[in-house]
């Protein structure tokens, strides 16, 4: 029972006001996943753990990695929009961003593995640091008089709730770029979609290409229409067949062919020519359950609406400017021309509404963790449990942080009778529990954060 009271006593110094109940973790390892789902992405040195993606779930939401507190990843990925931006550009500390936030759905299923829309990040644990790293969008850059990277870590080793975290997943409290990368990653990963009217329909036949029962007519002609290749004339102008679509985004993942060019959008937030864009989300939840749009759509937001996007692939506009378009939109040579009917491009559109889901948009797992700028770290704690414990003055350690020997000094221990010292780890498992000492030798301590406990009392140090 002592050894019970101690651990609180522990706990109680690490505890933070939270949200995030650490007995019982959101499933984010073993969430079902269609048996037709065949793609994933996900490395074999950073697997998706329920740990893992809380302390990614974390990082994602929270303001302090910017530098003014004000900018997350989710002020532009948000969880009501598929976790993009209705804005064409989001809002950083410094400015706003190059290109519209991509949909971070499903991003987990798709052969492509990199990150951005120009696919500048070789992996997503690659890009999950850059944008804190960038000038406009989270400011530590290390430049135009930002601090730098070990600035924030600073700054998070000052946060109650990180050493515990990043303790709980790596053994130990110390916090790298390296981790976070791995955390955020893992979150990203987790954010998936399928619970669609396309994933019930799917589930009924045995065949994809079959018309789904659920289907409406309309819906399983826009099917017909995405899947099938177009018959072309001699100058490349559709006479019969589809339009094609599932030869860049290829169901039933709808992600992006990793070889694709460009798609013909080659404009610029920032003016000028953008050619290298060859990336692109999942079509999963390009509307949210209501059917509205979950942003603008392309790099460069240019269209609000379904419509206008198939409108774009019916017919191409001439670019000389554009030598990286996908081929398959340069049939025998010329620009794509579809010449679909009208009631062809609203039943393509009424198949992309079948590809939203539901659960993504409410699910507390993906949800800002965070109350205002707080968070709690459940199970709370009995403060009334170590009531009964007996009262010390106050510990003073040093040198803090600690190499190899950490000196204590407790005035008039003596009266308390008190008879003996604990040393915790960051996970709660018992350092050092023995009499009272004045020196300890933390030598053969693992880097960390480590608290001492005496009597009611105790005191975080850190060993480098």
């Amino acid at each position: 029972m002592k050894q019970k009271l101690f651990l609180i006593t522990f706990l109680s110094i690490i505890a933070i006001s939270g949200t995030i109940d650490l007995d019982n973790l959101f499933n984010y390892a073993n969430q079902p996943i269609p048996v037709y789902i065949q793609k994933d992405n996900t490395p074999v040195d950073n697997p998706i753990t329920d740990m893992g993606a809380t302390l990614g779930r974390v990082l994602f939401y929270d303001k302090q990695l910017s530098v003014n507190g004000t900018v997350s990843c989710a002020s532009c990925h948000h969880q009501e929009f598929g976790f993009s931006d209705t804005a064409i550009a989001s809002i950083g500390v410094n400015g706003t961003t190059g290109r519209h936030a991509m949909r971070l759905v499903n991003a987990r299923f798709a052969i492509e593995g990199t990150a951005f829309w120009n696919e500048r990040a070789a992996t997503f644990e690659a890009q999950a640091t850059l944008p804190i790293q960038d000038h406009a969008e989270m400011g530590f850059s290390g430049q135009n008089d930002d601090p730098g990277f070990d600035s924030l870590i600073h700054r998070m080793e000052n946060l109650e709730y990180y050493p515990r975290l990043f303790g709980l997943v790596y053994g130990d409290s110390m916090i790298t770029e390296e981790r976070m990368q791995k955390a955020i990653a893992q979150f990203v990963r987790s954010i998936q979609s399928f619970d669609a009217k396309y994933d019930t329909g799917a589930a009924m036949v045995p065949n994809p290409n079959m018309p789904f029962p659920n289907f409406s007519q309309q819906e399983n002609m826009g099917k017909m229409l995405f899947t099938a290749p177009p018959v072309l004339d001699a100058n490349g102008v559709r006479i019969g067949g589809g339009a094609g679509c599932a030869g860049c985004h290829q169901p039933p993942e709808f992600d992006i062919d990793p070889i694709a060019g460009n798609n013909g959008i080659i404009g610029s937030l920032g003016g000028g020519v953008d050619l290298t864009n060859t990336r692109a989300p999942s079509l999963r939840d390009l509307v949210n359950p209501q059917g509205q749009p979950n942003g603008p759509y392309m790099h460069t937001g240019v269209f609000t609406n379904l419509m206008q996007v198939v409108n774009h692939y019916d017919s191409l506009l001439p670019s000389s400017m554009n030598p990286m378009l996908d081929n398959r939109l340069r049939p025998m040579g010329n620009l794509q021309n579809l010449q679909l009917t009208q009631q062809e491009k609203n039943n393509l559109v009424a198949f992309l509404h079948t590809l939203t889901g539901h659960n993504i948009y409410t699910d507390e797992k993906w949800a800002d963790p965070f109350v205002g700028d707080s968070l709690v770290l459940l199970p709370e704690l009995n403060n009334t449990a170590i009531q009964d414990l007996p009262e010390v003055g106050p510990i003073t350690l040093y040198p803090n942080p600690a190499t190899d020997f950490i000196s204590i000094e407790i005035p008039n221990l003596a009266t308390k009778n008190v008879k003996e010292m604990r040393v915790f780890n960051i996970q709660g498992q018992v350092m050092y529990q023995g009499g009272i000492r004045n020196q300890l030798d933390v030598s053969h301590y693992p880097a960390g954060y480590y608290f001492l406990t005496v009597g009611n009392q105790s005191v975080k140090f850190i060993k480098r």
